[in-house]
């Protein structure tokens, strides 16, 4: 559903957004003119590798299907291991494709936003009780199973994705165990060789991977009745 135009009006009527674009907004609009994309028409894309603990913020112009990385950010914490979210408490960070979901401008982590775990192949594989929810990227430096990338940082992010969702922007995020170019696929592989449910979910990942990675065009995921990302 394509949000209201002033979607981004509406958020600067909350204190931490209003001080953060007085704070971002210009480096926010510097990030999206050097690479040549209207500021307030554009449409975002997140990349996060649990591994190497990096958020990448991809954008381009809406007329275009080819993304411009505009930034990385460090986490500044991190939980769990490699491998899925599957219940409630188990301190993972999700692994699979997703969407952003909901903002919140007065989250207890500063400014968050939040994606839409678990998804249907989530609900396929996790906890049929109690899979988790509630998986947001967001300010400060504690996680159970979100992706913080620090005050400052989400001050920066959380303008940019508003201003995305108020052009009507779908956000994707995808969220990857580490890098899976053929060298670090060929790492996780050797080190978890023992799990194949684990190397099976990984080799669904990695088509996702690639195309965008081949193209830097957004790949259409489609979630399979048995749980499986397959790539269109």
């Amino acid at each position: 559903m394509i949000p209201p135009p002033n979607f981004f009006s509406q958020q600067l009527q909350f204190p931490r957004v209003k001080e953060a674009n007085r704070l971002k907004g210009a480096s926010v609009e510097k990030l999206l003119i050097d690479k040549g994309i209207n500021t307030n028409d554009f449409d975002l894309f997140l990349r996060a590798f649990k591994k190497e603990q990096k958020l990448e913020v991809w954008a381009k112009n809406k007329s275009n299907d080819v993304y411009s990385l505009l930034k990385t950010y460090d986490y500044c914490a991190t939980t769990g291991v490699l491998g899925p979210k599957r219940r409630s408490g188990d301190k993972q960070i999700p692994e699979g494709f997703y969407v952003v979901d909901l903002f919140n401008p007065q989250s207890q982590y500063l400014l968050s936003f939040r994606i839409n775990y678990p998804n249907k192949s989530d609900l396929f594989f996790a906890d049929k009780l109690n899979p988790g929810d509630n998986i947001f990227i967001h300010g400060h430096c504690v996680t159970i199973g979100c992706i913080p990338i620090g005050d400052d940082n989400i001050k920066e992010l959380y303008i940019l994705a508003a201003k995305a969702k108020s052009s009507g922007s779908t956000i994707n995020v995808h969220i990857f165990p580490s890098m899976m170019d053929d060298k670090s696929y060929q790492l996780l592989n050797n080190e978890h060789g023992t799990n194949a449910d684990l190397l099976a979910f990984w080799s669904w990942l990695k088509p996702g991977f690639d195309s965008f990675e081949n193209t830097k065009k957004l790949p259409k995921i489609e979630i399979e009745d048995s749980g499986k990302y397959t790539v269109k």
